[in-house]
């Protein structure tokens, strides 16, 4: 990695975990536990503490088990990241995303034993996780390295061979 490109990754990655945590602060400062503002008819802020992790899976491995299941994570991307060329430019920022994100999420756990999430999806008769802007950075971070894998350098590839 060139300096330009690290210092771009390390830019999203500071301003995601800044976000986050400002975010985290707003709700946890303004609203009660389980406190729901509806802004839609199908979204609420919503102040809930999640013990697992996605969806509150594994919130039995406590808060020491969660945060190295998160490191381990962290680890492998940081690794990934490390290996993908310089020129696949969306995959580096969907890993900077990644990275923000988790980090994001593992300061509370370690910090709270728990994630502060907010946002709620719902409709009268179903609803969805409550997740917070950490979760929504990891989930488009993965999209935008799948966008990069499946279509962009699919689509680079078939343009580079039709040109020899």
């Amino acid at each position: 990695m060139n300096r330009l490109t690290l210092l771009r990754d390390a830019s999203i990655v500071a301003l995601a975990v800044a976000s986050d945590q400002l975010i985290k602060a707003i709700v946890v400062r303004t609203m009660a536990l389980g406190e729901a503002i509806e802004l839609l008819p199908f979204l609420a802020l919503y102040h809930a503490r999640n013990e697992g992790i996605a969806f509150s899976m594994f919130a039995g491995l406590g808060d020491v088990g969660l945060s190295l299941v998160a490191l381990v994570v962290l680890a492998l991307v940081g690794w990934l990241w490390w290996k993908t060329p310089r020129e696949r430019t969306l995959t580096h920022i969907g890993f900077a995303v990644i990275v923000g994100g988790a980090i994001g999420n593992l300061i509370d756990r370690t910090r709270l034993g728990y994630v502060v999430d907010y946002v709620y999806f719902h409709t009268p008769v179903w609803s969805f996780a409550v997740v917070n802007l950490a979760d929504a950075f990891i989930t488009v971070g993965a999209a935008l390295i799948l966008l990069d894998e499946f279509i962009l350098a699919r689509r680079d590839g078939r343009a580079a061979a039709g040109s020899s």
